[in-house]
């Protein structure tokens, strides 16, 4: 019996140790993440081999840009919400909702527009390489990869149109 109580005495003891430890390096790994907030473009310094200089100046120009950023998004989400309203539960699309359409392609084009001049600024303040790699890569995510099927439902693909 002694020697049983021994090893349940042992496996419990180890168990407690291993719960303290790891409940401790949680509570550690937790406190310090939230001490220091996340950056949200430390992906670009780690995908592009970024310097400090580098980052210190798209940084500014980051920040700079973010009010521009939101105040399109706003403007779009605005007359989506209008468009909406428009809509409603009309089984036709009226004339003024077709204006909103295009009012909405208009502002999603001037936000392009304005994404992809900010891009290309960063781009250049990174080394050549890089930037190169950078805008390209922005400018998939920006316009995104329509010309496959615009080419598609044009005719002039040489693949033909399946339903």
């Amino acid at each position: 019996m002694n020697r049983s109580l021994v090893i349940l005495l042992g496996a419990l003891a180890l168990g407690v140790a291993i719960f303290v430890g790891s409940f401790f390096t949680a509570r550690h790994t937790t406190m310090s993440c939230c001490a220091k907030p996340a950056d949200d473009l430390n992906w670009l310094r780690l995908e592009f081999h970024l310097s400090d200089a580098d980052m210190a100046r798209i940084r500014t120009m980051h920040e700079g840009y973010l009010p521009k950023c939101a105040e399109m998004c706003t403007k779009i989400a605005a007359a989506k919400r209008e468009l909406d309203s428009l809509v409603g539960t009309n089984t036709n699309l009226t004339a003024e909702a077709q204006a909103k359409l295009k009012e909405i392609a208009a502002l999603r084009a001037q936000c392009q527009a304005q994404m992809l001049e900010h891009f290309v600024a960063v781009s250049q303040a990174m080394p050549p390489e890089q930037g190169a790699r950078y805008l390209a890569e922005m400018k998939k995510l920006t316009l995104g990869d329509t010309g496959q099927m615009e080419q598609s439902m044009s005719g002039d693909s040489a693949h033909e149109h399946q339903h």
